[in-house]
Order: C-alpha cells, then sequence, then structure tokens
C-alpha cells in the first residue's frame, strides 16, 4: 500500500540506502551496538565509591589525631620511668605526697586529685597502662580530646571522694581506726574505668554489651576477693558513672563526626579524628 511506512521503502538522494547496523526482531526492542558510544549527553555512569582501608594503626595515639592521649601517655611513661629508678625514698615520698587519702583530700583537694592521676599503680606492665592507650585512644577519636580528658578527670575525681568520704563518716563515727585516714590511693585505673564505660556507650551494640560483661566480671571478682574493697567500689563505681554518661556522650559523638559507622571501619573519618561539620 503506498500510504504504509513510506518513508522506509525512499532511498536517499543518491540512490544508496543506508544499511541498518542490526536486525531488528519483532516485538522487540532494536539491540544496542556493545561498541557504542556513551550517551548523547555524555554523561558518564555512577562509580562506585573505594571502600576505606582498615588502618589498626589508629587503634594506638597519635600527635595529631588523639593529642590528649598521646601526651598524656608520654607523661605517664615518664613518672613511670621516674618511679622505676630514682631513689626510693624519693619515689615513696612523692607517692605519700600525692595520695588521695582523706587527710590529703582535705588539705589540698585540687592539688592531689591531679598528682594522684599521674602514677600508673604497677608502672608501664600494669593492665591499667594498656587499658588507658587502647580506651583513651578510641574514645578521644570519637568524641575530641577535651571532652576525653573532661570524662577521665571527672570520673576519677568523683570515685575518688565518692570511696573516701566514707572513710571519712567511718573514722568519725568509730567503725574506722584512725589510720585508715592515711591510706595510700594513687592511680589512673578510676579515669580509665570511667572511660571504658563512657566508651561502650558509642560502640555497637554487639562490642558494647560484651566489653560492658567483661569489665564488670573483673570488677566483681576483684570485690569478691576482698584484698582492697575501697578501690575495687571505686571501679565498679566508675564504670557506673561512665555509662551514666551515655546520653550525653552520643550526642557530643553525633556533633562531632555524624552517624557511629561500624567498628571494623578503621578508615571512617570518626576514627581519624576528622570533623565533619
Amino acid at each position: 500500500m503506498q500510504g504504509e511506512r513510506a518513508s522506509e521503502g525512499r532511498a536517499p538522494a543518491g540512490g544508496e540506502r543506508p544499511a541498518d547496523p542490526l536486525p531488528v526482531l519483532p516485538g522487540i526492542p532494536r539491540q544496542r551496538d556493545p561498541g557504542a558510544a556513551a550517551p548523547a549527553d555524555g554523561a558518564a555512569p555512577p562509580l562506585r565509591p573505594a571502600r576505606a582501608r582498615p588502618r589498626p594503626w589508629l587503634l594506638l595515639p597519635t600527635p595529631a589525631g588523639t593529642p590528649f592521649t598521646f601526651g598524656y601517655a608520654l607523661l605517664l611513661v615518664g613518672t613511670s620511668l621516674f618511679a622505676e629508678y630514682a631513689d626510693p625514698g624519693l619515689v615513696s615520698e612523692l607517692l605519700q605526697g600525692s595520695s588521695t587519702d582523706v587527710v590529703h583530700l582535705a588539705q589540698a583537694p585540687l592539688l592531689v586529685l591531679v598528682a594522684s592521676a599521674l602514677w600508673i599503680a604497677g608502672g608501664m606492665a600494669s593492665a591499667y597502662a594498656l587499658a588507658f592507650l587502647f580506651v583513651l585512644t578510641a574514645l578521644e577519636r570519637r568524641i575530641g580530646g577535651l571532652r576525653t580528658a573532661a570524662v577521665f578527670f571527672g570520673g576519677h575525681a568523683l570515685a575518688t571522694l565518692a570511696t573516701e568520704l566514707p572513710v571519712a563518716f567511718s573514722v568519725a563515727a568509730g567503725q574506722l581506726p584512725e589510720s585508715s585516714l592515711h591510706r595510700l590511693d594513687y592511680g589512673i585505673s578510676f579515669g580509665v574505668m570511667t572511660c571504658i564505660g563512657a566508651l561502650a556507650g558509642v560502640l555497637p551494640a554487639w562490642v558494647r554489651w560484651p566489653l560492658l560483661v567483661g569489665v564488670g566480671y573483673l570488677a566483681l571478682t576483684d570485690l569478691l576477693a576482698y584484698a582492697d574493697p575501697m578501690t575495687d567500689w571505686g571501679h565498679l563505681l566508675s564504670v557506673a558513672l561512665g555509662v551514666a554518661g551515655w546520653p550525653l556522650l552520643r550526642r557530643w559523638r553525633v556533633h562531632r563526626t555524624g552517624p557511629v559507622p561500624l567498628l571494623g571501619d578503621l578508615g571512617h573519618p570518626a576514627l581519624r579524628g576528622a570533623r565533619l561539620h
């Protein structure tokens, strides 16, 4: 018929009929040539973002990423070496002066609260020294240096006062001897345990609860051994203080780096300490 698809049977002016590069099957759209060029608008297909590679060295403090933890760790190394190699009499005198017992707290509370946190009970081989490095590094990468310092020293001070004030009241009531007012008490354990409790609140649930169960089990085991009940109660209280701060810590965490990443994503800006806002 003359009126149907007239354009398909009409040859160009030169008399040459253009060849169809690919056949057209009935009911199927024209197949695209595999070697055809990109779309006319030149838009390239979206590229899949490269997955960040794990950086396990970020588990340790660095001067740029975690300045508070790095600087404090160097200070603790210095005091630990001094306690190991200096004159024992001088070391004993300094430790006594740094003790947060009732007498020293009554005389110079701020001084002894700060001085007592400059020593590691047991030295650099202590479990609390290793926990300090990993826990405070992880916490500082998530909430920042100043806030990590506030968590550490806040827990250290509150747990110290909460364990020493009952001693003072018990001595005043005649339930404990006056020698209890001079007990040697120093170290970083209260601050570290507070940071452990705080860190659990900004970790995924599958890490949070095993961490809390493990730390709680160790603290309860020490308490039941009854070797140093005041210190062991202080450890449990320190963890509870860190847990009590979860709502505030999570707001700090989101404000600093956005939503919490998976723990294994060591390349995430949250673990590098990068500020996104």
